[in-house]
């Protein structure tokens, strides 16, 4: 939505005033209407809604904020051919799900598919959020799990970190039917910049079939409290969430209490006993989270139709195949290998007192596999076999 310069200062001058926050600033927004309404009041008439000091501190205008109003401006000029525009509680085209939540953004930047803005139902999304340094399955799985899902129909949701975010935003647009949005991405930075850099030519593509949305400011960095707070809007935009991989004090936690709170589903793909990005993800389910071991799972908790065959992402399968048709590439050898291997870590040691191999012979042949992608090496000198779909 297009506002015109005094009404986009006015709103960043609100969301702006120290000591103003979003609850004081709704009270406000109740109370007088549009914030150009709010800074024509007294500051006797501000007191009645608010404090003295936030009353007496909206009478000023922050340092920095018509500078702020008029880089906004330009960069929505220099940036139209990608989608970009800036909501206000109360746009129109607002999405609805957010407005469902105890703390909607006050302004929401937008880049991508804008025109989908509007018709955002929570019921066609799910988040997939997990750990920034997931195993090689789990981010496989997030990957997996979103390629399949997006094919379904489902937007594919997350905060666009390194690790399972990345890989659900990208299985999302690989299985993207090509309606409808494939993936959004919520950031914890202004729009004008790409956090983590590795993620830059993602963010573009994920511009060209998707959103990307803010509730920071051009300009913003990427500070630490800005992610945990995002987090809420990740779990609001979406029916359900989806924990991949999580350490105990992972923010994939905060997101799944988030959406707790919200009143949303959680689900959660169980791991290894052993793998530390696993723990939270078995205390969710312990908690009542629902476990889910494939997409099918998700849809069916979900209550979704299933209009294209699922293939349950199931560690269980014949460890010959490795759950893949058979290529006639493999050795025995290269089988066997992965038969010593399983499906959790396991160090070096270990996997030679299981097969008996010299340990030339060994490194060589994980090498091996690690090359073909079937093996992935962790911290701590372990290794995992890679399942997949």
């Amino acid at each position: 939505m297009t506002h015109p310069p005094q009404e986009l200062g006015a709103w960043l001058r609100l969301s702006l005033t120290p000591g103003v926050g979003p609850d004081s600033a709704r009270r406000l927004l109740a109370a007088f209407g549009e914030p150009l309404a709010i800074f024509a009041q007294t500051e006797t008439a501000l007191s009645q809604v608010v404090s003295a000091n936030q009353a007496h501190a909206l009478g000023s205008e922050p340092d920095g904020c018509a500078a702020l109003t008029q880089e906004t401006l330009d960069w929505l000029d220099a940036h139209a051919p990608w989608g970009c525009c800036v909501l206000t509680l109360g746009d129109c085209d607002y999405p609805t799900p957010l407005l469902d939540i105890p703390d909607p953004p006050l302004m929401l930047y937008a880049m991508g598919q804008t025109a989908h803005l509007a018709t955002l139902k929570a019921e066609q999304s799910l988040a997939i959020v997990g750990s920034r340094n997931p195993t090689p399955q789990g981010a496989d799985n997030a990957r997996e799990f979103a390629r399949s899902l997006a094919a379904n129909g489902l937007t594919i949701v997350s905060g666009l970190a390194l690790g399972v975010d990345g890989a659900a935003h990208e299985g999302a647009l690989l299985g993207h039917a090509g309606k409808g949005l494939a993936t959004i991405a919520i950031v914890g930075t202004g729009l004008d910049r790409v956090y983590p850099r590795q993620h830059r030519e993602l963010a573009h593509r994920i511009a060209q079939n998707g959103l990307i949305l803010s509730e920071y400011p051009l300009g913003t960095p990427p500070l630490a409290p800005n992610f945990p707070r995002r987090n809420r809007l990740i779990s609001g935009l979406s029916q359900a969430t989806l924990v991949v991989e999580a350490a105990l004090q992972s923010g994939s936690l905060i997101t799944a209490k988030q959406a707790l709170e919200q009143g949303r589903d959680v689900m959660a793909i169980p791991g290894s006993i052993h793998a530390t990005q696993s723990k939270g993800c078995h205390a969710l389910i312990k908690q009542g989270a629902k476990l889910v071991e494939s997409a099918q799972d998700v849809l069916e908790e979900l209550r979704l139709p299933a209009p294209l065959a699922q293939q349950a992402l199931d560690q269980s399968t014949d460890p010959n195949t490795d759950g893949k048709t058979p290529t006639g590439q493999e050795s025995d050898p290269e089988r066997a290998l992965l038969r010593a291997l399983g499906h959790d870590p396991v160090g070096l040691d270990a996997l030679q007192a299981r097969c008996g191999w010299p340990t030339a012979q060994l490194q060589a042949q994980l090498l091996e596999l690690e090359l073909m992608g079937q093996v992935g090496r962790l911290p701590g000198g372990l290794f995992q076999r890679i399942g997949s779909a």
